[in-house]
């Protein structure tokens, strides 16, 4: 089966033999945000199809690779491009690299992704703290901890009512005041995607409690809380949800990886401040 844990231990095994980084903080970058990565020192560049077992990125403005280096004193590595439920690969495919860093010694996730604003207050380069999220596929059944528990790996259930590092969402509180930088914090609501959210299902979203809403995030944040990773995760508001019939805008693709150009200086200086801050 896909999820054996020796294939979760060939994967490290080949990216140990690439690098010698011994990375504690793990990057996982979204839709238009994977230029962070490029401003790690003393970088290693590893393929996603060069690692084993690995599942490749087959979304544009996703580069589809690991680099390892350093930024602001830390060892990150960072996702650049993330693979999705959407693109055909199940829960345990979508999760696989999570997996692979908890493996490697990462303690601590921060996750960004692309998002639609939910939230009226909410503009296009909005950046929004998760607090919580609504796992819409994962109450579905499409759940990356279903099936046989490694306890190796981590427990068979666990509690998500702490997934978001309070301590590390205070830092990047402190850091964006520091820096001007209007930050909201709320709650992340999971959809399978790949069409973008009908008038009436943001109105949905909206009821019961989401501020912003996307396609990925999620499902990592449960591997890495199985793995007892800490969590921080960003959405970059790159689109607000349209909640009328016959409007005369629609959400697109191109808008978002637009958007993540005028996002990217403000992340930038979000989580260089929060990398600080851990050191």
């Amino acid at each position: 089966m896909f999820n054996a844990t020796s294939r979760y231990h060939e994967a490290v095994q080949l990216i140990r033999s690439c690098t010698q980084h011994q990375p504690a903080i793990g990057l996982v970058l979204g839709s238009g945000l994977g230029g962070l990565a490029n401003e790690l020192k003393q970088a290693d560049f590893i393929p996603y199809e060069d690692i084993p077992n690995c599942p490749r990125s087959t979304v544009h403005g996703h580069y589809g690779r690991l680099v390892i280096g350093t930024l602001e004193g830390q060892t990150v590595i960072a996702q650049q491009g993330r693979v999705h439920f959407y693109e055909g690969y199940d829960m345990q495919q979508v999760t696989f690299l999570v997996r692979v860093m908890g493996l490697l010694g990462v303690k601590v996730l921060i996750l960004t992704n692309a998002a639609g604003g939910i939230d009226p207050n909410y503009k296009v380069g909005d950046l929004m703290l998760l607090n919580d999220h609504i796992n819409l596929p994962g109450m579905a059944g499409h759940h990356p901890l279903i099936g046989p528990n490694d306890e190796s790996l981590g427990e068979r259930f666990v509690g998500m009512s702490q997934a978001y590092d309070y301590e590390l969402r205070a830092l990047a509180h402190q850091v964006a005041q520091a820096n001007n930088l209007p930050l909201h914090e709320g709650v992340y609501a999971a959809v399978s995607g790949p069409s973008f959210e009908t008038p009436a299902e943001v109105r949905f979203l909206r009821a019961i409690g989401a501020n912003a809403v996307g396609m990925s995030t999620v499902h990592e944040v449960l591997v890495a809380r199985h793995m007892r990773l800490r969590v921080m995760a960003i959405s970059g508001i790159t689109n607000v949800a349209i909640d009328q019939v016959d409007s005369d805008n629609d959400a697109s693709h191109e808008e978002v990886l637009e958007a993540g150009a005028l996002l990217v200086p403000r992340l930038t200086t979000l989580l260089r401040g929060v990398l600080q801050a851990i050191g």
